[in-house]
């Protein structure tokens, strides 16, 4: 999956300044993630903003009274030239809805169009800042993402607040907390699997929870230990996670703490999201795991890891796992 941060974006943006045009008046965005990408182009070339709606009945966002500037005193009415904009490109459908609507508000305004991110067979813009690939997701958007029907989700820190240490008793306070836990981030997807290291003595309020939340998912797995000195014990936190995630066809798991999403990476072999970070972990390319998750592809591509020449240059270890691969033990 190719993941784009708002991080990210910033930099982009700041790398195509050149391509920005200065020869307009007002840029407007696309709701609602074109304006995201509409206020930070906004910024930093001090011009006007206005959303695609407002634009068409003549206003324009309120500007405050920093960084005053002549570029910034325009009125809507005398508009000649504007940069529409939108964070990504596919089919072209809503870039192309806002052009008829701005087209039959304010037929002599010029439209220029531009997008953060496309790819190479999207619909027609006339400026794009980043080819993107699919299958794609970005910081702002990967939380109600088709992806999440095929990932993993974890459920603490995630969907919902963590306990706190008093919270956190194994007993009475701990049903409390997740019978009234604060939401976060809730996801409006179905998602694949919901695992978390919550213990499946409290499966029935975790159940009751999401239900009330109106979160649809296809499976809930709980680690299955009597309490949580037994969890503590086990110190199993990201290899709960990280064994069903490797085991099944999912091919994301959200987490919400940094370590264990390093962990949960590199013990699956497969790719994790970090609402921490904002950043995906991938597992490094030669750790037995991954290896095993792209078997087919890799033991085709380097089947001359499996002859003695490539011994020498990979080592025992791997020289062993890609002989397997290759069906040769």
């Amino acid at each position: 999956m190719n993941y784009r941060s708002v991080s990210d974006l910033s930099l982009l943006i700041a790398r195509n300044m050149d391509r920005l045009p200065r020869d307009i008046d007002v840029v407007v965005g696309i709701p609602r993630s074109g304006l995201m990408v509409a206020s930070l182009i906004a910024l930093a070339t001090n011009r006007p903003m206005a959303d695609v709606a407002g634009f068409c009945e003549g206003r324009l966002l309120a500007s405050g009274h920093t960084r005053r500037h002549a570029g910034l005193d325009v009125e809507a009415g005398v508009v000649r030239r504007i940069l529409l904009i939108d964070d990504s490109i596919d089919t072209g459908t809503s870039l192309t809805q806002a052009q008829r609507a701005i087209a039959a508000a304010r037929p002599a305004v010029e439209v220029v169009t531009l997008v953060a991110f496309a790819t190479t067979r999207s619909a027609p813009v006339d400026i794009s800042l980043e080819v993107v690939p699919h299958p794609r997701a970005f910081e702002w958007n990967i939380m109600h993402h088709p992806i999440l029907e095929r990932a993993c989700v974890d459920i603490d820190g995630v969907v919902c607040v963590d306990p706190t240490e008093d919270e956190n008793d194994d007993g009475l306070r701990y049903a409390q907390f997740l019978d009234h836990a604060k939401a976060l981030h809730l996801p409006t997807r179905r998602v694949g699997a919901f695992v978390t290291n919550r213990l499946e003595k409290y499966r029935p309020h975790t159940e009751r929870w999401l239900e009330q939340a109106g979160l649809s998912y296809g499976h809930l797995i709980m680690l299955d230990l009597p309490n949580k000195a037994a969890r503590i014990r086990s110190g199993s936190h990201a290899l709960h996670k990280a064994t069903f995630y490797r085991q099944s066809a999912f091919e994301l798991f959200v987490e919400s703490d940094v370590r264990q999403a390093s962990e949960i990476a590199r013990l699956s072999g497969k790719p994790v999201y970090c609402l921490e970070d904002r950043s995906v972990h991938t597992p490094g390319s030669f750790t037995a795991p991954a290896i095993s998750n792209r078997s087919g592809q890799i033991a085709r591509s380097l089947i001359w890891i499996t002859k003695s020449a490539g011994k020498k240059v990979v080592g025992d270890r791997v020289y062993g796992t890609f002989k397997r691969l290759a069906g040769r033990a």
